[in-house]
């Protein structure tokens, strides 16, 4: 392995650190109630606990090492490595009652994504994925994306206004609304969708599926700020990346145009 990447020790005790949130969450999903905050977006009791957890555990997992999390703080760690935490991606659907959603964790090493971990509780899925070295899936490697087949798009609500922009035009795709930009783009590089449009994610929506989706050769396109610019210190709390993901460059032909109307002036 690459001498940035993880020991195997630390990978048993990030394994063993998920199942423990993982088992957190299901306990708590339909049994606890949301609140609003201050964006807007919903929060419970089980996203404070879950992002507790796993700053304090990755503190002693890798020592010296920065974080950056949504519930946590906001700001580019200065160390060479660090880790971004998304705790509980897609809380509305968890809140609603809807069992879908993910915990999404990422190590950056010199500003990009060296290794990933999306976990989906209800589904009993693991994915890890190291940066040159390909995706796992529940332990089990798993080859490029094999979407060419599929028929559609994962948007997120906010791009939903890009059909508004151009109502003259049929869009090229069965649309699919998963509600969590980190499934959304999983979903691309899975095969369940030939692409995405993601209006308004924050870094720690997509931090972890974005080395998923590069892992499994599929195509992202960031419309406006690219997170590989960023600084250490960069205020990230009120920062969007929005961007479109793609199984092929062809397909990214497609939906280039009406990923642009989220930007277009």
């Amino acid at each position: 392995m690459n001498k940035n990447n993880l020991t195997n020790q630390q990978l048993k005790d990030l394994d063993s650190l998920f199942e423990l949130v993982s088992d957190r969450q299901l306990q708590d999903f339909g049994n606890i109630s949301a609140s609003n905050k201050s964006d807007g977006s919903l929060i419970t009791s089980c996203d404070l606990w879950s992002d507790k957890t796993i700053v304090k555990a990755l503190s002693k997992i890798a020592p010296n090492e920065g974080v950056l999390s949504e519930e946590g703080g906001k700001l580019v760690p200065n160390t060479n490595a660090y880790w971004i935490v998304d705790p509980l991606d897609g809380t509305t659907n968890f809140a609603a009652g809807i069992p879908y959603w993910s915990i999404s964790v990422a190590r950056f090493v010199d500003g990009v994504p060296q290794s990933s971990f999306l976990i989906i509780p209800t589904l009993k899925k693991k994915f890890l994925a190291i940066k040159g070295e390909g995706v796992w899936l529940n332990n089990k490697k798993i080859k490029g994306n094999n979407n060419q087949r599929s028929e559609c798009v994962s948007l997120c609500s906010r791009s939903i206004k890009i059909l508004q922009k151009n109502p003259s035009s049929i869009f090229p795709g069965k649309i699919r609304l998963l509600g969590v930009s980190s499934l959304n783009l999983t979903s691309v590089a899975m095969g369940q969708t030939f692409g995405a449009i993601e209006s308004t994610p924050k870094i720690w929506d997509i931090a972890a599926a974005w080395l998923l989706l590069e892992e499994l050769n599929c195509s992202i396109e960031w419309l406006e700020m690219n997170p590989m610019h960023l600084t250490a210190e960069q205020d990230l709390q009120d920062t969007n990346f929005p961007l479109i993901a793609s199984s092929s460059r062809e397909k990214m032909k497609v939906l280039r145009p009406w990923g642009n109307l989220l930007v277009e002036k």
